[in-house]
């Protein structure tokens, strides 16, 4: 199944992917397999038709649009773990399992297996295995995919921002990262990046300032500048400086970008980090909430003021979860004024972390409950970034965490 799903995926589209699974996971007993998709705002799973995406090809027997909350096909997206469904008189079932590229949630897929046979089970997360790698290779340059994530017109920042972003979540042994944003469709300046060089993990949370499309352009010119920084090997200092120096150049308008951008050593679990006018991080450890990491800031990025921020550093334990936000996390309001607020906040994450949930459920969660308390619809952007460190592996007791 899996040798002949990569010979023909060299040249498949994304369209000719429902049937080409389908079709090889018959030859080892997976029947009826049908891939759902996540919206942007992963409230919904939709299905990959394979007759026209774009052109809202007909589903058939199957249901278009799945919602994520109080659904089998929610439940394995949620929880990133198969589950059993509907289960028939002939000794078959019905089998979801996750999508994933990683720990990026993609979507679900369904199978019909017979219940007593673990070899069909693993089979089936092989083929889901294999469909995120085709999805991945092949989402760039499909624009029925785009469509099909979408429920609704996008603006042009929005546009610009979402063709920029790393992938929403990142996992391996040692540090697990995620994030989301909002407004989906109608992003202005708020963005994030992250990239891992070696042992070292590379990460920032912009907000420019505004709301429309110059917006984008600004927070777009300094993630573009940070990468490039960061592939010359410049510190954090050295890259707040040449995004300051490309705002100044490229961007005469007088905009300017506030921002966190950090390192984490895998290996010691020291971050190191700066600020440019933005609110500052929040370690959560053991369950609790530990500390704000406080640091000198220096003048939001593009003003030209020249007030350079002091580097600060902090011991991180394993398990410690470091969160950035931009201001529109706490500052979203309910139909009373009343701010969401930064101890809600950390209480949210806190709570749902005692719960089990993965960070990417986390998040989801935590920007679906600010967009109810600003009654569906925020007045400014709203971004998170959640990074996790597990410790490196084999690695003794850390000394006791502190900040210099």
């Amino acid at each position: 199944m899996l040798r002949e799903l990569v010979a023909a995926s060299h040249l498949m589209s994304m369209e000719q992917l429902p049937g080409a699974a389908a079709r090889y996971a018959a030859d080892v007993g997976l029947h009826d397999v049908v891939i759902y998709i996540s919206d942007l705002q992963q409230t919904v799973l939709r299905l990959l038709t394979g007759k026209g995406v774009d052109a809202g090809g007909d589903p058939g027997d199957e249901s278009p649009e799945l919602k994520i909350e109080g659904t089998i096909a929610g439940r394995a997206f949620q929880t990133m773990t198969p589950v059993v469904g509907h289960s028939f008189d002939d000794g078959t079932c019905q089998y979801w399992l996750p999508i994933l590229d990683g720990s990026e949630r993609i979507g679900v897929i369904r199978a019909t297996i017979r219940k007593d046979d673990p070899r069909a089970r693993d089979d089936a997360e092989y083929l889901a295995g294999m469909a995120a790698l085709i999805i991945i290779s092949k989402g760039p340059y499909s624009d029925s995919l785009s469509r099909l994530v979408r429920t609704r017109d996008m603006t042009v920042s929005a546009e610009m921002q979402w063709r920029l972003l790393p992938p929403l979540s990142f996992a391996n042994d040692q540090v697990v990262i995620s994030a989301a944003l909002e407004p989906a469709y109608k992003l202005g300046g708020d963005t994030f990046d992250y990239a891992l060089a070696g042992d070292t993990v590379h990460f920032g949370v912009f907000d420019a300032m505004g709301h429309d499309t110059r917006s984008g352009l600004t927070s777009s010119l300094a993630i573009a500048a940070f990468r490039n920084c960061r592939l010359q090997r410049a510190g954090l200092v050295e890259a707040g400086q040449g995004i300051e120096e490309v705002l100044a150049e490229q961007d005469g308008s007088g905009r300017f970008v506030t921002a966190v951008m950090a390192e984490l050593d895998l290996r010691s679990g020291i971050m190191s980090w700066i600020s440019h006018g933005h609110p500052a991080p929040v370690v959560i450890r053991k369950g609790r909430w530990v500390t704000v990491l406080d640091c000198p800031p220096g003048t939001p990025l593009g003003t030209g003021l020249g007030v350079p921020p002091e580097l600060c550093t902090e011991q991180l334990e394993p398990g410690d979860r470091v969160l950035f936000y931009t201001d529109g996390i706490v500052e979203a309001r309910d139909p009373d004024k009343r701010e969401f607020g930064l101890q809600r906040f950390v209480d949210f994450v806190i709570r749902h972390e005692a719960d089990g949930l993965p960070a990417p459920e986390t998040l989801r969660r935590l920007i679906h409950r600010i967009l109810d308390h600003h009654g569906g619809r925020l007045d400014d952007d709203a971004t998170v970034l959640l990074v996790e460190w597990h410790g490196w592996p084999g690695q003794g007791d850390l000394p006791a965490a502190g900040r210099s």
